[in-house]
Parts: structure tokens; sequence; C-alpha cells
């Protein structure tokens, strides 16, 4: 018997029994409560937690330490994350910011003498920001969660301690952030074990991450903030001519927003406010809803199997006003408005394409995760490092790697996301969170750069305009637009259905597969208090629930 291959074995898919016959599997239905997450482990961890007792915050936590064992080219303990989440015993959503910030010596002039005066660096310890993720580990279960990191992070220890098995999914993002492991001795010792990324089935160990996680059980997040964690990582960023220090890590505080929010057909859609690109998902569903008026056409009638259904999906402008608000102003109330989306909307022609306003491509790896329980609460969570195995720096003897969003900093003076000390740097990810009637309804989200809010748009009018069922509408086919290059990606079945025709309307059409199309994650209450899951084929996802 072959191990697993790389090629298709030359079989074609197989069908339901009901429903739409493309759908992979079936939503998983729970009552007491669910997880969905990129990675099977991750959602049994998470799930044990619930069954032991723990929330719907103790759960997202507990899934979320595991994938930065399991997935550590997307996600860990040296980046960022969001979340949006219903909590039920106050009856509201709330908004957590754990993103980091750019160390106190991180100017353009410092970066210009380090040679980097055009763009900001991609990878190494110029572009590593503070991490915020135990951070807002701790502050979400002190303030929402019913357990403490002794229980929440014991699955990931064990798991960093005993290994898991690498899937082909996995590895393919390992395999494309070797060439930046390959660049530091310390990263190559703990993720390229024989000098190459683990092959499929290969058991694979972190000690080092096991440890860390093991001092966090212990002593709590001030050992990765104050303590010899932090310590390690300002050595680390000092011995690289980094300029991050313990004053920085020790000033790392997560930040409770309020969320933006648009209706929509009855539905009242949230995300996170700048420097995430929230604002993007929300105007595209208000130039959807302009649109439609506009041109007396229903995106339910037109269905996607018509080239004008993606058409009218493809406009947005994502990038161009996105800062770190206490830096710059950012104009969100005109940005979200229904008046600014009729505006937009006079720029669309129904019958060609009409070029976006070109801002740089955001990609790299993230794990977005959700989780609900028998309370109603009910939680949106997003993590990453950004690229492939972030900075490709590993903090030594502590088996993680910091992240590179500061990449994603401006290095002309003029833009408001330019560098400085003490910023946060624009951010791509996106937590979602839908309310119905004052209730919750839907947390979801998607990992993968700038196709977060083109990914939230495309479910959303899946969900709402279509009906779908969640496993339908994260089975389904999308697109992702380019604003760098302009280039419209379509899977290869979509492309196959409508590339000719788009691109006889000007746009500039190619066919691509599910990797830049994130892995979709989401849990829809219905009533009587049925929770259906879903998770995304296109990543090693899995819901599970009880």
């Amino acid at each position: 018997m072959s191990a697993a291959r790389d090629v298709p074995f030359g079989a074609v898919r197989g069908d339901r029994v009901c429903g739409w016959l493309e759908q992979t599997r079936s939503e998983v239905l729970a009552r007491d409560g669910v997880v969905a997450t990129s990675q099977p482990l991750a959602a049994q961890a998470g799930l044990d937690i619930l069954k032991r007792g723990g929330n719907a915050f103790d759960a997202a936590v507990a899934a979320a330490a595991v994938t930065n064992v399991v997935e550590p080219a997307s996600a860990g303990i040296g980046g960022d994350l969001f979340v949006l989440a219903w909590l039920a015993s106050e009856r509201r959503l709330i908004a957590l910011n754990a993103s980091g910030r750019a160390p106190s010596g991180a100017t353009a002039h410092h970066l210009a003498r380090r040679g980097f005066s055009d763009r900001m660096p991609m990878h190494g310890i110029d572009a590593a920001t503070v991490p915020g993720v135990v951070d807002g580990w701790d502050v979400l279960l002190r303030h929402a969660g019913s357990m403490e990191f002794a229980a929440v992070l014991e699955p990931a220890a064990l798991l960093a301690e005993r290994g898991f098995a690498v899937s082909e999914r996995i590895r393919s993002d390992w395999i494309r952030g070797a060439p930046v492991l390959a660049l530091d001795a310390h990263s190559s010792r703990v993720y390229l074990p024989g000098g190459a990324p683990p092959p499929p089935y290969a058991v694979f160990r972190n000690p080092d991450l096991a440890r860390t996680l093991r001092i966090l059980q212990q002593h709590g997040k001030d050992a990765f903030y104050e303590g010899e964690i932090a310590e390690a990582i300002v050595a680390r960023s000092t011995s690289l001519g980094g300029t991050m220090s313990l004053e920085d890590l020790a000033a790392t505080r997560a930040t409770w927003e309020t969320p933006l929010s648009t209706r929509y057909r009855g539905h009242d859609l949230y995300e996170m406010p700048p420097s995430t690109q929230g604002f993007a998902a929300l105007q595209m569903m208000n130039i959807l809803e302009a649109a439609q008026a506009r041109f007396g056409v229903s995106l339910a009638e037109l269905g996607p199997r018509s080239p004008q259904y993606w058409h009218l999906l493809t406009f947005a402008d994502l990038h161009r006003h996105n800062a770190d608000p206490g830096f710059a102003e950012v104009p969100i109330a005109r940005l979200i408005s229904k008046d600014y989306a009729a505006h937009l909307c006079t720029r669309i022609d129904p019958h060609r394409a009409t070029p976006a306003a070109q801002s740089p491509a955001a990609t790299g790896g993230t794990v977005y995760l959700c989780s609900a329980d028998r309370w109603g609460n009910m939680v949106s969570f997003i993590y990453s490092i950004y690229d492939d195995f972030g900075a490709g720096i590993t903090i030594p003897g502590y088996g993680f790697v910091l992240n590179n969003r500061g990449a994603l900093f401006s290095l002309d003076p003029n833009s408001p996301n330019v560098i400085a000390p003490g910023k946060r740097p624009f951010h791509t990810l996106l937590p979602g969170f839908v309310l119905r009637d004052g209730l919750p309804l839907l947390a979801f989200g998607l990992m993968g750069g700038s196709q977060q809010a083109q990914g939230h748009a495309q479910i959303l009018v899946d969900v709402i305009d279509l009906e779908a069922n969640l496993q339908a509408a994260s089975d389904a086919a999308r697109f992702n637009h380019s604003q760098e290059t302009q280039v419209l990606a379509l899977e290869s079945r979509l492309h196959a259905l409508v590339g000719a025709q788009l691109q006889a309307m000007g746009h500039s059409v190619e066919a691509a597969n599910g990797e830049r199309m994130g892995g979709f994650q989401g849990i829809r209450l219905h009533p009587g208090g049925v929770y259906a899951a879903a998770s995304d084929h296109r990543k090693d996802g899995l819901a599970a629930g009880w």
C-alpha cells in the first residue's frame, strides 16, 4: 500500500442521498455544545472541555492551544487573536482585540538603517510585532470563562509532548514555510527534523513548546510577558538586531472594542473595527444590497450558476482607509453607511468589470474556530502568526515562532498605516457574527488573508439569500479577487462554469484550487436550542458536538 500522494487517484466524487448532491457531509447537530475547527484534534480538545463542564470560552482557548501544536505554520502563541462572542449571562455581543503592537524601537528610520526603505520585510525579526495571543487567552478566560490555563492548556501540552500525526494538508503548509524556517537555525532544529518537513503520517513532537505550555499552566500569562519567556523573546530579538523590549511585552494589553454592524435582509451583521478589514465585509454587503435595488436584480434569482451573480460579488474597496484608529482617523461611519454603498454602486457597470483600487496582497496562515455551549454562549475566534511560520524566528528552548504581522505596515510616511512604536498594523483577521431580532444566530469565519472579507460576504449570501445550510455554504465554490493584481481566481469547477463569461465581461480570470479560498467554520443556532455546525473540506476541518 502506498503512502498519501499529491496527485488525484482518478475517481469522481460520489453522491449524497438527499439535498445538494455536491455537499461533502452533513452539518453536525447538537444541543449541549459544539466546536468547529480546522483540525480534528483541536475540535476534540474543545469538546472534551465542554463535556467536563467548561463553557464555550474555555473550549475555544483549549482548541486554539491545540492548533498551535498541530497547525504550527498557521497560528500560535507568538501571534495575534480577535474574538466576537455572545455572552449569554449579559445577553450581549463582546469584541476582543488581542493583536500585538510594533516594538518601541520600530520606526521607519530604524527600518531604513536595517536596509528597508521602500517596503517592510516579509520575514525576520523586523517583521515581528509583540505577541498578543497569551494575553488575549487570559483576558477572555478571566472575563467569560470558567477554567484556568492549568485545565484548558492540558490537551495541547500533552500533544506537544507525545506528538501528533502529520496530515497531507498540514504538510502542504509546512512545505511552503520550509524555506523561511531554513534561514533560522533554531527554527530548523524544531520544525525541520532531519532537514525537511515531516512526511505524511509522521509523528511530530515539540517538547520545547510543551515546556512553554507547562510554564503557562503553572505561572499564567505573567511568565510570557514579564518572566522567563519574555526574557527569552527579548534576548532573541536583540541578538537579531530587533528592538522588542521587556517593557514592550509588559505593556501588552488586549482591548475591548465596539463591533461594527450593518443590517442586511433582516439580519444584523457584525465585524471587528479597524485595524482589521471588518468594515470591508460590511461594505460589501451594503454594496450588494444597493446593487440589487439599483439594477433590479436578485442574487437569489440569479443564483450561483449565473456569471452576473459573481460579477456583482467581486466589487469592494478593501484596504485604502485601514489603520490603527489610535494613530489615524478612519472614517468608519461613512465607509459602512448605506449612502456610501449607494455611491460606490454608481461605479459598477452591471455588464463590465470595474477595477478596484490597487492594494497590497495579504495572504498567510491563520486558524479560525468557533464554539457554543449549553448556556447559550457562542464564540467566533480567529488567530494567526500571519505567513506560514510567521517571521520564521523561533524562540530557543520554547518552541514557538514569532509572527510577521508587522510586514503589513507601510513605510510610506503619508500612509495611515505607516509603522510607529506601539502601533497595531493592518490586520486581515476577521471573526464574524450575525444576530437576528437581537439574539445570536451565527458565529462564522474563515482564514486566508484578504479572502476573509470576500469570504464572509460569499458565505453570508449563501446562507441569507440562497438559504443554504452551513455545510453547503462551506462546500460551495468560492472566488478570491486580488486587488493587487486584479486577478479573479475561481475554484476549478466554478471556473469551468462561468470563467469564460466573466473573462468576456472584462475580468482577468484564472482557475485555482481551494488553497486561496480560506478554511471556513461556522455554528448556527436554530429554534429549540439546536446548534448546527460546519467545517471546511479545504482544510482538515471537523465539527464535533454532544
